[in-house]
């Protein structure tokens, strides 16, 4: 799935944010270990991010019922002053 792209079906009450993150970087290698391990994921905010610097994070967001095991993989990730 492309970063930019919100799913089709994209339904609010089935996703949740996982992590938020100021670098796009690493926002992007925090998505691809969630969907190498299998997850359904994606980045949302990240070009408003890049544009406004920290006004904006981008969110990382998954499946409702994938937040604790993506939330787990997501623990040895340095975190860059983001919350998750």
């Amino acid at each position: 799935m492309d970063e930019l792209t919100i799913p089709q079906e994209f339904d609010p009450e089935q996703f949740v944010t996982v992590a938020r993150f100021e670098d796009p970087m690493e926002a992007q290698m925090a998505k691809g270990l969630l969907e190498t391990a299998g997850f359904e994921c994606f980045l949302q905010g990240e070009n408003a991010n890049q544009l406004l610097s920290s006004a904006f994070r981008a969110r990382l967001m998954v499946h409702r019922v994938d937040e604790t095991e993506a939330r787990g993989l997501l623990e040895g990730i340095p975190e860059d002053g983001g919350e998750r």
